[in-house]
């Protein structure tokens, strides 16, 4: 009888521990798949941080870019397509974002694809304060203020081993229609009153001046009574690294400045008489070279405009 209970005790107490050991795999199998769970989540949440967007609107801003369209020109794109550029495919090779720095890129190369009165290319935007019109723009007593971080992100080396030129911020004269007439142009381009290179890992700024400090009325409406300035150079290298620039117009005054640290006032009379004309920005990507496998890559991590 004993031997019997034995038995019987024995197969109890492994019928038990089967149960258990079973019951314990399923909770640490059941403790697994929560955990693979979780850590499943939490990497997606860090793959969600580290992707970063530029901050910049591009709803008063067209683009123009190194393609051409159908009519043999540059590419152009307006408001609103333009705030659709992550996914038009016509934009994406030359404008895109960065995700990881959190920039907007600007990528620019030597095509067919020119605009007028120029032969390089460029992957710039152009300013609209009034979206998708060219036609209403600013004048220096009005004011302005242009500000930009950005970056040289990559741009190739010319035979002699120097960096290509890239323009990266502009202030771009503009006729009214009616100045337009009056002179007797077939277009309403006017002369570029700034264009800020970044030229071998530094900030070089150019502006116009008159042959003929006396000029006045009309006569201050021909793009060959400008010529050329001798250019200024900021003294601080910026190289590949991020930096600030900002551009301040007010009536006969335009002021440039870098990191918050350097300052270019122009103030001149040459200044004061650029008040006839009428205004706009531009920033990204004006590459200034035509030779064969040229290119640069231009990122925009803020830009912002104000009247």
């Amino acid at each position: 009888m004993i031997k019997y209970l034995v038995k019987g005790l024995l197969f109890f107490l492994f019928i038990t521990l089967i149960s258990v050991n079973a019951t314990c795999q399923e909770k640490a199998g059941s403790t697994t798949a929560i955990t693979f769970e979780t850590e499943k989540k939490v990497e997606k949440k860090k793959r969600r941080k580290r992707v970063k967007l530029p901050n910049i609107d591009l709803s008063h801003w067209s683009v123009t870019t190194p393609e051409l369209n159908h009519k043999g020109s540059a590419l152009s794109v307006q408001p609103p397509e333009i705030l659709n550029y992550a996914k038009d495919k016509r934009l994406l090779p030359y404008m895109y974002n960065d995700s990881t720095s959190g920039a907007l890129v600007f990528y620019s190369f030597p095509s067919a694809a020119t605009t007028a009165n120029t032969k390089y290319t460029r992957s710039e935007l152009r300013e609209q304060m009034v979206p998708g019109d060219n036609k209403t723009n600013w004048t220096f007593a009005q004011g302005a203020k242009m500000k930009g971080k950005l970056a040289m992100g990559e741009v190739s080396k010319d035979a002699d081993g120097k960096y290509h030129r890239v323009i990266i911020m502009q202030i771009h004269g503009v006729l009214t229609d009616e100045q337009r007439d009056l002179i007797g142009q077939k277009d309403n381009n006017a002369p570029p009153i700034l264009k800020i290179y970044w030229q071998n890992g530094k900030i070089r700024v150019k502006t116009k001046v008159l042959k003929n400090l006396n000029a006045t009325g009309t006569d201050l409406l021909h793009e060959d009574a400008w010529d050329d300035d001798d250019g200024f150079n900021f003294e601080e290298e910026v190289g590949f690294g991020r930096f600030t620039l900002e551009v301040q117009i007010s009536d006969g005054e335009m002021v440039i400045i870098l990191n918050n640290t350097e300052y270019k006032v122009y103030d001149s009379i040459h200044m004061r008489k650029w008040g006839i004309f009428e205004n706009y920005f531009k920033a990204g990507n004006y590459f200034q070279s035509r030779d064969e496998g040229a290119f640069a890559r231009v990122k925009f991590y803020e830009l912002e405009v104000s009247h």
